[in-house]
């Protein structure tokens, strides 16, 4: 029995330190530090303090722990995840024992992100500008901040580059830092200690209170009564707070009215899905930062697939990064959509015409205002017909609507285009081959 606790040990060390060089502090301190792991026959469990845990680990390391357990204890391996109230319970302890962190941060900020590597596109610069705003006068602009969207789209990074920013300038201010969940089990154990009167004075004395994932204290009574009271406390004594959350406080059904009263108080800012040029500019940046070159056309095909979550954005160059490292190989095309065949079948979309322009501009380095002008100098005029064959090829659109999104071109100056792509690729195999690669470039 020894020998097999020793062995699961050493089993998840070795798969904690992989995953730790190659994930972001501040994700691997939240998700992959408070859980563990043991191998039983052909199933590796895989133990979290809740089912919250769950959800949290596989949507930011499953793509990686999964590859790295197998690769140690063989494919045909299942993976489990189940909760352990042991480690829920002494998570709490940790927080209700713990007095403020060294530094004036109580809570897992991770100080490599700041605002300098954060990358600013049209779908995010409001909630960027009024982060800056907040750093640089906490308690003065824009009191709450309260910022909603979707799964991995910037804004912890966006809420943790504020609190480095104001202990940086400001390192006498005292900052919190909490996710939802964290913050309830904590009241929960504060009450089973009795000890609620040292939690509140821990929260209301604080000179900066972020709480991520504010959502999850819908519905829980106890800690919306605490968090109102807490709320009430620091406003008056103007003090910043930071609440983040998946949806508009309007659309928490669960939530109390008088925390979505005051919630909505200061400024409340959403922020989109990146569009495909922040989201190639954020690939280039990560890669930039991993030390290596990823070729354009292995960056376009995962921007132009991935594009609801920047988290699962970088995941799949993590991934991609780290197989090539293993295998001592160059990242290749073919590579990535074997390395990556998971996550992209996961993000199939329907091909959109102006997909095939874009990505036709950028292969042929010309301008999309050529592409759809009526210039017929061959440089333009042959990567105009393919973009117009693969139109007509790879969507449902009919001839005058792929004309109309040609600048207004007529049906029949498109079914031409598509005739004489179609007879260069029968006489021509390398034109042939050199279509096919656009064709499996583009098709989910």
């Amino acid at each position: 029995m020894r020998s097999c606790i020793i062995q699961n040990m050493e089993l998840w060390e070795q798969i904690t330190n992989q995953l730790k060089t190659m994930l972001a502090p501040s994700i691997y301190e939240a998700w992959v530090s408070p859980a563990h792991g043991e191998l039983h026959d052909n199933t590796f469990f895989i133990y979290v303090p809740s089912r919250m845990f769950i959800d949290g680990i596989k949507n930011n390391c499953a793509t990686l722990l999964t590859p790295i357990t197998q690769n140690l204890c063989g494919e045909s391996i299942t993976i489990e995840y189940q909760v352990d109230n042991q480690i829920r319970e002494k998570i709490n302890q940790q927080f209700i024992s713990k007095p403020s962190v060294e530094n004036q941060i109580d809570g897992a900020v991770d100080s490599r992100f700041d605002f300098n590597n954060f990358i600013v596109g049209s779908s995010n610069e409001f909630c960027h500008a009024a982060c800056i705003a907040v750093a640089n006068q906490p308690g003065e602009n824009y009191n709450p901040l309260f910022i909603h969207g979707g799964v991995g789209l910037g804004k912890s990074h966006l809420i943790q580059a504020t609190a480095n920013h104001i202990h940086k300038e400001k390192p006498h201010l005292k900052i919190a830092y909490r996710r939802g969940e964290n913050f309830t089990n904590e009241l929960i154990t504060a009450i089973k200690c009795k000890n609620t009167e040292n939690f509140r004075s821990k929260y209301r004395h604080v000179d900066l209170l972020i709480i991520d994932d504010v959502q999850f204290i819908a519905g829980k009574e106890s800690t919306q009564e605490e968090l109102f009271n807490t709320f009430d406390a620091l406003y008056e004594l103007k003090k910043q707070i930071i609440l983040v959350s998946d949806r508009h406080p309007k659309d928490m059904n669960k939530l109390d009215d008088r925390l979505k009263s005051r919630f909505g108080w200061g400024l409340v800012a959403d922020i989109q899905p990146p569009e495909l040029e922040t989201r190639l500019a954020i690939l280039k940046s990560k890669a930039e930062i991993a030390g290596v070159l990823i070729p354009d056309d292995i960056c376009f095909l995962l921007a132009s697939r991935i594009t609801e979550n920047v988290r699962d954005l970088e995941g799949a160059l993590t991934r991609l990064v780290a197989y090539a490292n293993l295998i001592n190989r160059e990242i290749t095309m073919e590579m990535t959509k074997n390395t990556l065949k998971d996550i992209l079948q996961q993000h199939n979309r329907i091909i959109q015409i102006e997909d095939i322009q874009k990505y036709i501009c950028k292969f042929y380095n010309i301008k999309i205002q050529d592409l759809l002008s009526r210039k017929r100098t061959k440089n333009i005029a042959m990567p105009r017909q393919i973009a117009m064959f693969l139109s007509k090829e790879l969507t449902t659109h009919s001839l005058p609507e792929i004309g109309e999104m040609f600048g207004g071109k007529d049906h029949t100056t498109i079914l031409y285009g598509y005739r004489k792509i179609r007879d260069l690729i029968t006489e021509n195999k390398i034109f042939e081959e050199e279509i096919q690669r656009h064709i499996d470039f583009l098709k989910p």
